[in-house]
């Protein structure tokens, strides 16, 4: 028998990722599948990162620069603030579990929303530590139910703004509230990864608190809107104290050579992020008029995704679609069993979901 593992791991559920295409090829005997699954960039990268990675191909059995020198200089130059306020990651996922593993003590807890993103919620099982869900108001996350759950054993509080997955965000006046109310020894992740893609102006951009409130952190990822997925690097602003303590617990390279060559190059290409909104924002307007023309329920979204309520199985909904060659992202882990979540995909890509979605559910 095989040693048996801490007491807490076996109640953990691996994180479930959206299904590769070439499964759903073998799996349905398919040769034309899309995946509108897992929030990818559905243009791809930029080609001038494209370009930075074909650059470095011949030199991966070199180690990354574990300090990240460049890439920290080249966010310091874009967004304003010096490089000792910039912890990189491998994803904007790796800094959540740091924030945890560095300041969250076993007898502490974590608060975050309900149907928010899974990964706070596996972190704190992870670590071992307890933790609390406020519940949405309206689909939106409700600042007041946050505070409401505060007390002294409080460390952390996760915001994902705007909501993965449900799509949702929370207003500047209310997340300055919510600022000025939370206690100071309180930490505070405020999750921006589908920043990228909103366009309302009330829209808080968090580095306009961070200098501000020293215990705001503010993560971000290549990942979305710059279409690196693949490559998974994230970053991190807040004051250089909390940066320095993370740094004393992340991995010493744990954001490869490529990646960060090829976020450095993302960073110089405007124009492929505004193309990415642009073909976003044409694809959400079709999706949620069409949507409501099926009268099909849905979450109105500001990100490059949308919650949508089946009405039935979100599962059983998942695999028919999948039948047909588009594959969407089932709900029921999040505590949603009737909702799928689709992410915009190209026109013709959005056009097929909407024909396959209408056979499948009307």
């Amino acid at each position: 028998m095989p040693p048996t593992p801490r007491k807490h791991i076996p109640a953990i559920l691996p994180y479930p990722p959206g299904k590769p295409i070439e499964e759903v090829q073998r799996e349905f005997g398919l040769t034309e599948v899309i995946k509108l699954a897992s929030n990818e960039n559905p243009l791809g990268p930029s080609r001038k990162a494209v370009v930075a990675m074909r650059a470095l191909a011949a030199e991966m059995h070199l180690y990354p620069d574990g300090a990240g020198f460049y890439l920290k200089g080249k966010l310091s130059e874009k967004y304003g603030l010096p490089p000792e306020w910039i912890v990189l990651g491998n994803g904007s996922d790796e800094i959540n579990g740091l924030l945890i593993q560095t300041y969250v003590n076993r007898d502490e807890s974590v608060i975050f929303s309900e149907h928010d993103f899974v990964s706070y919620l596996l972190e704190a099982l992870k670590a071992n530590v307890k933790f609390k869900q406020a519940p949405l108001r309206d689909w939106r996350v409700d600042v007041d139910a946050l505070l409401e759950r505060v007390d002294s054993k409080t460390k952390l509080i996760c915001i994902a703004n705007p909501t993965n997955p449900i799509g949702t965000m929370i207003e500047k006046k209310e997340f300055e509230r919510f600022l000025a109310e939370v206690s100071e020894d309180v930490l505070v992740l405020l999750d921006e990864a589908y920043f990228e893609y909103v366009t309302k102006r009330s829209y808080p951009d968090g580095l306009k608190f961070v200098r501000r409130h020293p215990n705001l952190v503010v993560a971000r990822t290549f990942s979305k809107a710059y279409g690196l997925a693949g490559l998974r690097v994230g970053y991190a602003f807040a004051n250089p104290e909390i940066i320095q303590n993370l740094d004393r617990v992340r991995k010493p390279f744990n954001v490869n050579r490529m990646a960060q060559a090829s976020a450095i190059a993302a960073l110089d290409d405007e124009a492929h992020i505004r193309r990415s909104r642009e073909n976003n924002e044409k694809g959400r307007q079709l999706l949620e008029s069409e949507l409501r023309k099926m009268k099909i329920a849905f979450v109105p979204s500001v990100t490059n995704f949308i919650l949508i309520d089946t009405g039935r199985s979100g599962a059983d909904v998942t695999r028919a679609l999948m039948a047909q060659g588009v594959i969407v992202r089932p709900m029921a882990g999040y505590g949603l069993p009737q909702h799928i979540r689709v992410t915009i995909g190209r026109p013709a890509e959005n056009r097929k979901f909407l024909a396959v979605l209408k056979k499948v559910i009307q």
